[in-house]
């Protein structure tokens, strides 16, 4: 699976505590996050982590593109609620991709614990069936 890590600054220490709990269900997917969160994460852990630009310039896209072509899988996006944040278009943009494409997305550490229950117990197979029935890839 394709799971991307983001956290607002604010965020950032709970994102990699979360993660260090979590490393050895994280340990057997390919990781991707936004410029210092994916940094710390692996400063913190034994995980690789495929960086991207820091959310603000641009690293939100990026991720939001890989959403839109359909290769991300689950995305954890610890958000700051009461701070403001200034490519907030782009957070939006993100979370609206997410919607349409069906894609996982925790926001809170609550959630983002559940989804991540549900990883470890293999109850994301679902995706594994509309990545071999892509529309026009017809696989037997």
């Amino acid at each position: 699976m394709n799971i991307a890590f983001i956290a607002h600054d604010r965020k950032k220490d709970e994102m990699v505590n979360f993660v260090i709990a979590y490393e050895q269900v994280f340990k057997d997917h390919t990781l991707y996050s936004t410029g210092t969160t994916g940094t710390r994460i692996m400063e913190q852990t034994d995980l690789q982590v495929q960086r991207f630009m820091s959310g603000p310039l641009g690293g939100d896209q990026q991720i939001g593109a890989m959403v839109a072509k359909d290769e991300m899988d689950l995305i954890i996006f610890l958000r700051d609620p009461l701070m403001a944040q200034p490519h907030e278009p782009d957070i939006t943009a993100l979370l609206r991709l997410c919607d349409v494409q069906g894609i996982p997305v925790a926001t809170n550490i609550a959630t983002a614990e559940l989804l991540t229950n549900a990883l470890a117990r293999g109850e994301f197979g679902w995706r594994e069936l509309v990545h071999k029935y892509k529309p026009g890839e017809w696989q037997s």
